[in-house]
């Protein structure tokens, strides 16, 4: 019994350190296998052939060598510059393209980099501005004759100065509210037209025409 006894003991010591570095060294393969598996994925890059490279050549009218030389690097800017492309000089598969140059198998699985193209230009902030008008405005005599009438109605009682201070500003408004112009106190080209006060020929080059209805 005490002999049993024994060896299952044993037994027990004995095995309980195999079965762990058995545990051990599996995890230690499959952490190994998972560090392995996600393989980085290579980035591809794109090169154009000597066929392509002599079709591009021909096309720039430069020395067909097949060879990115310094002139075909020239011509290859000047044409991606006059189609919107960004002058790298190098034949990328954007400038191929362009250029009707039929891609390789390989080629065609290698996306067209978006950098390949020019920047487009930044919008013009002015052009979303309305442009402003000529402004009008009323000569001297206009405001000395405006200043008569509206005096002669005791609409102004100031002096036919001519200026258009703040007594004429008033009665200019107490007069258009009574004629139905809109009242802006200014000697504008609806209440001179209303007041039957001849326009100056610069002023009738930028008279406002009436909507169409």
């Amino acid at each position: 019994m005490k002999k049993i006894l024994f060896i299952l003991i044993a037994a027990f010591l004995f095995g309980v350190p195999i079965n762990a570095q058995t545990e051990t060294t599996t995890g230690a393969k499959a952490s190994d296998t998972q560090t392995k598996s996600p393989e980085k994925s290579k980035k591809q890059t794109f090169r154009s052939t000597k066929e392509q490279v002599m079709q591009a050549q021909k096309m720039l009218k430069v020395t067909e060598s097949g060879k990115m030389d310094k002139d075909t690097k020239a011509a290859v800017k000047s044409f991606q510059g006059e189609n919107s492309l960004r002058k790298s000089g190098s034949l990328n598969r954007a400038t191929l393209e362009k250029m009707n140059i039929v891609l390789t198998d390989r080629q065609k699985e290698i996306p067209a980099s978006p950098t390949s193209y020019a920047a487009a230009p930044a919008p013009d902030k002015s052009s979303g501005e309305k442009k402003r008008g000529p402004v009008f405005r009323a000569s001297k005599e206009q405001i000395m004759t405006a200043q008569k009438m509206m005096k002669e109605k005791t609409m102004y009682s100031g002096e036919e100065t001519g200026k258009l201070d703040d007594a004429t500003r008033e009665a200019l408004k107490k007069y258009q509210e009574a004629n139905g112009v809109k009242v802006t106190g200014t000697l504008n080209q609806m209440t001179l037209e209303k007041m039957g006060i001849e326009l100056t020929d610069k002023q009738k080059e930028n008279t406002v025409k009436p909507p169409q209805m």
